[in-house]
């Protein structure tokens, strides 16, 4: 007599609001180089406990093209904050495409930069009403398309029969009525997972009634523990992990510019940064240069060296 056939796993896809997610998760970290395929496949996935309409425990699997959609919009140089932060969010998804290109889509919305009048809050009388307030001009830019191409990418794989369950990775409540008509219209089970690291913000509630499961926030650990590879190979050109992007950039900028002239190039530095040596602990200098105090230890190792060089004949760098 045979026994209960075990149900097929759910088809899974994931949906990331890429603005909620940077805000929420990387600004200011030094996480951003991040390879969100393993985060979510072998980071966050396996530890929800997924349960259908009856209850029934279910097990689930990522579909494989694509597993995963981010929707984004290519920075404007007028509003960057930072002199690289154009190149170094292409050079980021560039990285992405090269390493998962059947498993990871980007899907772009753009960027909108308009000078507006709005009302200015009365410093005397702060509780003045706003058609009592005098205008003022401003810049006003808003991130445009990227939650309504989201609920509409979910919402249509959902109604066409492509996926068994979302899994939408926002906090952001412009989503929820797309949930609904999900919840509505299709068996489709929707998880949220909250882009904060260690419970920095609360779910929104909005979401959270609208969802079959929710993850509250991402630790930093499950971030530095899927970190894309420094380089990724191209054809033509490599996609690069900048250096803006590392836990010290100034300390690591300075490390390069006095090690290039003594190694040859960048790429004979980033080596040398990369070997263990014995005087280090063992340690690479690059995973020194996480933190402040092994930053220094390395860049203090260089420029005693180039102070000996001017009265000793010594090789080139030789291993700390």
């Amino acid at each position: 007599m045979q026994g209960p056939q075990a149900l097929p796993p759910l088809r899974t896809r994931i949906y990331i609001d890429g603005y909620n997610f940077y805000y929420g998760c990387l600004k200011g970290t030094p996480y951003k180089w991040l390879d969100l395929l393993p985060l979510f496949e072998q980071q966050i996935l396996p530890s929800i406990l997924v349960t259908d309409a009856v209850g029934q425990p279910r097990s689930f699997a990522l579909l494989s093209s694509p597993s995963l959609k981010l929707f984004t919009a290519p920075i404007l140089e007028t509003v960057a904050k930072a002199p690289d932060s154009v190149s170094s969010q292409s050079q980021y998804h560039k990285a992405l495409r090269l390493l998962h290109p059947e498993q990871i889509e980007l899907i772009q919305g753009y960027y909108a930069v308009q000078r507006v009048w709005v009302k200015e809050v009365d410093e005397k009388q702060p509780s003045k009403w706003p058609r009592h307030c005098q205008e003022v001009q401003i810049w006003k830019v808003e991130e445009k398309q990227s939650d309504v191409n989201l609920a509409l990418q979910a919402y249509h794989d959902a109604i066409t029969g492509q996926i068994d369950q979302a899994v939408i990775v926002t906090n952001d409540t412009d989503i929820a009525p797309a949930l609904t008509m999900i919840r509505s219209h299709t068996p489709v089970l929707i998880g949220l997972v909250v882009p904060t690291r260690d419970a920095a913000r609360r779910p929104n509630q909005a979401l959270v009634e609208r969802v079959h499961w929710t993850r509250t926030h991402i630790t930093a650990t499950e971030l530095a523990a899927c970190q894309l590879p420094r380089v990724i190979p191209d054809t033509r050109r490599p996609a690069t992990k900048p250096v803006s992007w590392y836990a010290q950039p100034e300390l690591l900028q300075e490390v390069i510019d006095l090690a290039r002239p003594i190694l040859g190039n960048r790429a004979q530095v980033f080596q040398w940064l990369d070997t263990p040596f014995a005087r280090l602990d063992g340690q690479r200098p690059i995973e020194l240069m996480e933190t402040e105090a092994g930053a220094q230890r390395v860049l203090a190792y260089i420029q005693d060296y180039i102070a000996s060089v001017v009265h000793t004949t010594r090789p080139a760098l030789d291993p700390p």
